[in-house]
């Protein structure tokens, strides 16, 4: 429904706005050096073993785009399906006499005219309509996320198909400049990461379809008021906010939440479990980095403050998710996941197997914590740990 071509040319469309440097042997050479570091820094903190990379660890802000359309595609198509069902749903409760020669069919301005199409003749052309100006809007906003992210993984979402560790050597100076930090040690930590996520998702197979699981839960709970949507936009017409000839005006209507519906309570469930998701992805990579360079790296509490305060400043994949779904993602949520991890790993100690402990939540969602759950470490050990000895249970 969401057409790859149409994303990717949004996208390029808007890097065209700003730089994109290419990617020279040099940039090839320190980014392996980086991720060489990062690998064996990481090797000890986590059960997740490394995976084969290609020869190719830098990359453009382009290359970025590229690779990671298909991904984006996939994760928010669920919501496009959920639009076009809902609009079906309404046509349907308009009753048998939609349709009909000579019916006036009044929708909201910028949809296509539906009169005499029929619910059949309808929906190809609404779910084309509707594919076009998400994929639009996804790609605006996928370019954006190019200028910002330091690497493949940066945006704490499984979306490649064939997980690797990239750097893009452009953004990384960007986000070092006026720290004052050498660059190889912002670069190793960017590495660090890079491949603790990149570790994470090759291993858990699960978490892509989850995470999209948790969206499509959220589109089947779209519901259209199409008198409400339809005073929206006469009045923003009216005002002039709102021109239906020019899609980037249609697109920051939407932005600005003008056609969004008011959430279900199964909407917000599958909301609130997509925000503890995204932050305990975000908690976990920000603890296995912290813990691996660890008396390693001299700048290392000055670069994960820097990173944590450029995160709440402005967090590019907080804002896409916040555009499309009204999920907002809590840097203190992220945070407090982060403490998480880490009281999971000193409670169980590393003599005890601290990093299996943890890491093992990662085999399941059923294992995973619960945002109550965040709030008392030690108590969801314990309810969640089978002692090595049963004989007291006997």
């Amino acid at each position: 429904m969401l057409q790859p071509n149409i994303i990717r040319d949004s996208a390029r469309n808007f890097l065209t706005q700003h730089s994109d440097n290419p990617i020279g042997k040099e940039d090839q050479r320190k980014v392996q050096e980086a991720i060489d570091i990062a690998n064996t820094w990481v090797e000890e903190r986590t059960q997740f073993p490394a995976t084969v990379t290609n020869a190719d660890v830098a990359w453009s802000r382009r290359d970025w785009i590229d690779h990671s359309i298909a991904g984006w595609q996939k994760l928010v198509e669920p919501l496009a399906i959920g639009m076009v069902e809902a609009l079906a749903k309404v046509l349907n409760e308009m009753g048998p006499g939609f349709g009909n020669p000579g019916d006036e069919i009044e929708t909201f301005p910028g949809m296509p005219n539906i009169s005499n199409l029929g619910i059949e003749g309808f929906l190809p052309i609404m779910r084309g309509f509707m594919g076009q100006l998400i994929a639009t809007q996804l790609g605006q906003s996928i370019g954006s996320l190019a200028i910002g992210l330091t690497g493949s993984q940066d945006a704490a979402v499984p979306l490649l198909e064939k997980s690797g560790a990239h750097l893009i050597p452009q953004n990384v100076a960007l986000w070092g400049a006026g720290l004052e930090i050498p660059e190889q040690e912002v670069a190793i930590y960017m590495a660090l990461r890079e491949v603790a996520a990149q570790r994470l998702f090759a291993h858990t197979p699960w978490l892509a379809d989850y995470i999209r699981d948790l969206i499509s839960s959220y589109g089947r709970g779209i519901t259209v008021d199409i008198a409400t949507i339809q005073n929206q936009a006469e009045s923003a017409i009216s005002s002039g906010e709102l021109d239906i000839n020019n899609p980037e005006s249609i697109t920051l209507a939407i932005n600005q939440g003008m056609f969004q519906p008011e959430q279900s309570p199964a909407q917000s469930a599958a909301l609130a479990k997509l925000e503890t998701t995204f932050a305990l992805i975000e908690g976990w990579i920000d603890h296995v980095a912290y813990l691996s360079a660890t008396d390693r790296l001299p700048s290392l509490a000055a670069l994960q403050e820097s990173y944590r305060r450029s995160r709440i400043e402005s967090a590019p994949t907080q804002q896409l998710f916040s555009m499309l779904l009204g999920l907002q993602i809590s840097p203190r949520l992220s945070r407090e996941c982060s403490q998480f991890w880490n009281e999971i790993y000193s409670l169980s100690g590393a003599e005890n197997g601290g990093v299996e402990i943890r890491d093992h939540r990662w085999e399941d969602p059923a294992l995973l914590p619960t945002a109550h759950d965040l709030g008392d470490p030690a108590a969801f050990l314990a309810s969640t740990t089978v002692p090595d000895d049963l004989s007291g249970l006997m």
